[in-house]
């Protein structure tokens, strides 16, 4: 455990009522009555950073808290890019786990769990970890990352309470009191009480769900599954690894394909456990080789990293089977990610051509109505902020780091009001008006536009960066962290040390340079338009050398065309020839630019915006 340094402690419980509660902590020592509920609480006076310390607390019966470390303590949370532990991330770094050793760099995930009645006092389940070897592979590892550089800084504990959630919107986030000024989301919390409205939502999730998965596949109903070893496939099509099947002859289908190849390994390889990489799959697929389940993923994020168990690879031929079920959009493998078989001494590429036919086709989904639609609790308003956050709103910490928004692109507009809302909300539950904030802005993501185009990743940009007008905030730019075919980019290291910069300017009164160039103001002049920035540290350059791209301008119709862009005395002009009377500018508005390449001379990125307001 880590607690916050020079603030008061206040640690709480519940016991029975009226009973007597006893607590030393560091050499000092508190009483207290429980109150009629039970519940109990102390306080200890602002303490310095050190440990380990021991905790008691006696009453009927006695709680001894040992290891117990007092340094700065910082709440992760967000969604699927702040949960991702490094053991998802465990190739790209082998070499950071193997050597951990930061004892006093302490990790808590709290369990995922919701509520929709209003806030809790407790969670269940969780435990602080120690960033080991042993343990590190459960960290988040953006926050590790960033825990990393402030204690190699500092050298003083460092307490990461991880509370995020995979594919969750911000309004599940956000307390209701903080809804206040949204009347149309605290009619929904309202609503999500009744336990039998839930409850009716809850069956129409069901009857989808059963609607999705009946089991048709022919693929499974035959004598023979077509994942068995003596299954002989008979007019079956070639198809390519990676690859979506849209892109190669079999359109509008949603459904379940069956991949199949017959692989001949060399005999180093037979009987030995391997491990086998297939990228990405949208969206769902189960593994077997040789007639045996290897593994099975249900949703197509996640990296596809199976292990194989000693005695089911064999010299010679080999039959490998894919089942991949796809619910909407393109189905298939993801191009430009990793797909082969190894060991510690062999390697066989799995890319190229496979056989492949359809096991089942889906029928389209109905759309739900307002009062059928499905609930999945952990999406709703509140129901985070409730279960993952309220119950330790009495805990001092050090600020928050944010990653979040991927959940909200949909609704982008809408989402710098919300974020706004959240920051000014949690300040007031944590009883900290000028809490450090400090949130990462959503990489770059999906296919090139070469065009200049509208861009919802490129809105909830602009919005993310109109939050920065709330005080003591901060904002770290990954416009070039991102990948164009990973919604979780493999690069959490530079994400989490861009955190680290800004914390060390924000939360820890550092002079430095801590951000990119931030969009100031303009000035229109001879059909020009000049840009001004803050944050420019020692200046402005094109970290290629290369003229600046990704600059956009348009005339009063707002019909955007490329535009020339050059550095003059630190700010950016910008003209086209053809736009005699510009009005607007933008830069990187895109949902994956292909070259922003404006940043500051301390090699930190421009943000995307826009001038349009």
């Amino acid at each position: 455990m880590v607690l916050q340094r020079n603030s008061p402690i206040k640690i709480w419980g519940w016991a029975t009522k009226g009973e007597h509660i006893k607590v030393s902590f560091n050499g000092k020592i508190r009483n207290t009555i429980t109150a009629s509920d039970g519940s109990w609480n102390v306080e200890f006076p602002k303490m310095k950073a050190g440990g380990p310390y021991t905790l008691k607390i006696n009453a009927r019966n006695e709680i001894e808290l040992k290891d117990i470390l007092i340094g700065d303590v910082w709440l992760c949370a967000g969604q699927s890019n702040m949960v991702h532990q490094l053991n998802i991330h465990d190739v790209t770094y082998a070499d950071e786990i193997a050597i951990a050793n930061y004892p006093e760099i302490r990790h808590f995930k709290i369990p995922t769990q919701t509520s929709l009645i209003g806030p809790e006092q407790n969670f269940q389940g969780g435990e602080w970890q120690v960033a080991t070897k042993d343990e590190i592979r459960n960290f988040s590892a953006v926050a590790y990352f960033f825990a990393k550089k402030i204690y190699e800084r500092y050298g003083i504990p460092i307490g990461l309470i991880n509370a995020s959630v995979g594919g969750t919107p911000i309004e599940a986030w956000t307390s209701t009191e903080g809804f206040e000024n949204f009347p149309e989301i605290l009619a929904v919390v309202n609503k999500n009480k009744d336990t039998a409205y839930v409850n009716s939502r809850i069956a129409a999730n069901s009857v989808v769900d059963n609607g999705i998965l009946e089991p048709t596949d022919e693929g499974l109903n035959g004598r023979i599954p077509w994942y068995a070893p003596n299954f002989e496939p008979k007019d079956w099509r070639r198809i390519n690894i990676p690859g979506y099947w849209e892109d190669q002859g079999i359109r509008n289908l949603n459904g379940v394909v069956w991949y199949r190849k017959e692989i001949k390994l060399p005999k180093s390889m037979a009987g030995k456990a391997s491990r086998i990489f297939l990228g990405r799959i949208v969206d769902a697929d189960m593994l077997y080789i040789n007639g045996h389940q290897i593994g099975k993923t249900t949703y197509q994020y996640p990296q596809r990293r199976y292990s194989v168990p000693e005695n089911i690879l064999k010299s010679g031929k080999n039959v490998f089977v894919i089942k991949v079920t796809n619910y909407n959009g393109k189905g298939g493998f993801v191009p430009d990610k990793p797909y082969y078989l190894f060991n510690e001494t062999d390697t066989v590429d799995l890319k190229g051509y496979w056989e492949y036919k359809v096991g089942e086709v889906f029928k389209p989904q109905e759309q739900s109505t307002a009062a059928t639609r499905p609930i999945n609790a952990q999406n709703e308003p509140t129901a985070l902020f409730n279960a993952m956050v309220a119950p330790y709103t009495q805990l001092s910490l050090k600020g928050i780091l944010w990653y979040q928004g991927e959940s909200n692109s949909r609704n982008p507009e809408k989402y710098d009001d919300l974020l706004r809302t959240l920051i000014i909300d949690w300040r007031t539950k944590f009883n900290e008006p000028n809490l450090p904030f400090i949130y990462a802005q959503l990489p770059n993501f999906m296919e090139v536009n070469y065009l200049p185009e509208e861009s919802d990743w490129a809105k909830l940009r602009q919005s993310q960066l109109a939050a920065l007008s709330i005080p003591n905030t901060a904002m770290t730019v990954n416009i070039d962290l991102g990948e164009w075919n990973d919604i979780h980019p493999d690069n959490k290291k530079d994400v989490g040390e861009r955190l680290a910069l800004a914390a060390l300017k924000l939360a820890y009164d550092e002079n430095i340079v801590y951000s990119g160039p931030i969009y100031k103001d303009y000035e229109i002049t001879n059909g020009k338009i000049t840009i001004s920035f803050d944050h420019i540290g020692s200046g402005l350059v094109s970290n290629d050398g290369k003229p600046l791209s990704e600059f956009a301008i348009a005339g009063g119709d707002r019909n955007f065309v490329w535009a020339k862009a050059r550095i003059v005395n630190d700010k950016i002009v910008v003209w086209n020839d053809k736009i005699k009377d510009p009005k607007y500018v933008r830069y990187a508005w895109a949902d994956n630019p292909d070259n922003p390449n404006l940043y500051n001379k301390e090699g930190l990125p421009a943000s995307p915006f826009q001038t349009i307001h």
